[in-house]
Formats: structure tokens, sequence, C-alpha cells
């Protein structure tokens, strides 16, 4: 089969960024900022998942090491206007979300939950014992947030499956950032009661989330263009069917290798095709009665306005 060139142009999708910008009267705010990178704010406190800002470029990952890098990391919180968090949460452990992990929790204060991999991750970095938190399927309260991690799978294929056994130091090869423990994050607003699920990867665990609740479902869609159909209509029922969303916000579809200082980019056919995805994906959610959307880099959005 012949490599397919090129990537999908976003124009095509314009439609889709217009996920409702906050008002003066949204209590709770959701920030998209690349990849799973997701940042929840009610102005009393705030959790991040992931928390990936280095992002560095395709021949450092697949050549050299990888390492956070610090000005990447500390203009983006800036620019986010994050100061202080309750929680950073890696979703899996995979580079392209938990590299800065540590270092986003060490500038910000706040405790990193996750898995025994994150954990890994954060005692090779440096971080403190008593910030890291190795999480069960049970509420862990932060701040406003109630973070509830439910067992579930990556997206095939995984290519570094595995857990994390030993703390990783810095600089590594991407490949010792194995996957580790993938989540499905259910997280409760506490003030308002609001429930939104993140599906970081766009893997699933049939059954997992019975009895779950989210209106919102941020769902990670990276890769789901080069899957089977019937793979993209199991994970539409096992994730936003299984939680009862209204509202699905697609995620991770980005080029991940390109800085954020450079607008956004599709990843390329090689490896994805988000036209088909969205295309399947639109089908289920018209069958549903589903609003399916894409957030818009860096801007303060309320998905339930």
């Amino acid at each position: 089969m012949r490599l397919r060139l090129g990537r999908p142009e976003l124009s095509r999708h314009a439609s889709k960024f217009t996920v409702p910008a906050v008002s003066a009267e949204s209590p709770l705010t959701v920030t998209w900022m690349g990849v799973s990178t997701l940042l929840l704010d009610d102005g009393a406190s705030a959790v991040l998942t992931d928390g990936y800002f280095s992002r560095p470029g395709l021949a450092r990952v697949g050549l050299g090491k990888v390492a956070p890098s610090a000005p990447r990391v500390d203009g983006c919180l800036a620019r986010a206007g994050i100061r202080h968090l309750q929680a950073v949460l890696p979703v899996h452990t995979h580079f392209d979300h938990a590299l800065d992990s540590a270092l986003v929790a060490d500038r910000t204060g706040a405790l990193l939950v996750g898995g025994r991999s994150a954990a890994a991750i954060g005692r090779g970095h440096g971080l403190a014992e008593d910030r890291i938190v190795i999480a069960a399927e049970a509420p862990v309260v932060a701040g406003s947030y109630e973070l509830t991690l439910i067992a579930s799978a990556h997206c095939p294929p995984d290519r570094f499956p595995g857990p994390i056994t030993e703390p990783v130091t810095v600089p590594s090869r991407a490949s010792a950032y194995r996957c580790g423990e993938a989540w499905s994050v259910l997280v409760r607003h506490t003030p308002t009661g609001r429930r939104l699920l993140i599906q970081g990867s766009a893997g699933y665990r049939p059954g997992a989330l019975t009895g779950h609740h989210a209106e919102v479902a941020y769902l990670g869609i990276g890769q789901l263009g080069v899957l089977p159909e019937s793979y993209l209509r199991e994970y539409w029922e096992h994730t936003v069917r299984a939680v009862g969303a209204r509202m699905v916000i697609g995620i991770h579809w980005d080029d991940f290798f390109r800085p954020l200082s450079k607008p956004l980019r599709a990843l390329p056919f090689a490896v994805d095709d988000l036209d088909t995805s969205m295309r399947v994906l639109q089908g289920l959610a018209d069958a549903d009665g589903v609003a399916l959307l894409l957030p818009t880099v860096w801007r303060r959005e309320d998905p339930w306005a």
C-alpha cells in the first residue's frame, strides 16, 4: 500500500471550532493546550491533565533523548495564566503526555496524580514523595474537584507498551516513557455538580465506564482515522454513550512534534486521518443527538454553556 503524503487541512473543519467561550457567568472554564493537556479552572482552584508543553521535534524524539524544556514550560504556564495548581494528572505516561508533568507539578505546587508509572517519572525528575499520589479507582479530592481514575487502554497501536518500573531520569530516550497505566478521567466539579470525561487516548475497556455519568466528554481521537470503522463505533459506545455525554470535544489530533508557539496542524496522513475520524464520529453524533466540536487552543471555553 502506497504511503499517503501530506496531512488534513484544518480549514475543512472550521465550523467545528465553536465550543462556547467563557462568559462572566461561567462557573468553570476549560482551556485546551494541545494533545490532551486541559486546564480546569473555577477561579478558586485548578487542575491540569498532562501539562505537555516542551513538544520536542520528531528528529530528537526518534534519534536522540528528550527532556523537559524549562523555557517552553514556563512560557506556556505564563501564557495560560497558571500560577498554582491543585493537581497534575497524566492520562498515561508516554512522553507526549507525561514528559513535563513532574516539572509542571513542581512549578505550580501541585500533586502529581496517577499510577505507579507516573510516580516513577515523578521520582526520576526529583519530585518530593509527598507530592506524588498513586490513585486507585476512588475519587481524589483536589481543590474544587473530585478526580476519579478508571483503568482504560491505549489506542492501538501502543508503540511503547508496558509499565515504568524504575525512576525515569532526564534526558532519556522517548521509549523510556512507556504507556504505564492508561486512564479514563472522570471529573466532578463539586460546587456546581458539573461532570466531564477526559479520554486522553482513543482506547477503551468495554464496560469500564458503566454507571458513570458526564455531560461533556473530551475525547482523544488521534490515530482513529487509520483504524477500522468498527473500532470507532465500539470506542464511541464504551465512552460517549457509556457516560451519556451530550457534548463531545475531540482532542489529541494535533501534531505534537510542533511547538505551541506555531499554529497547530493535524497529524499527517501517515499516522492518522482526521477527515475520516470526523466523518465517522459525526455520523455517530448525529444518530445520538450529540454535539461534536473541536477546541480552540489557548481559549478559555465553557462547554456547558
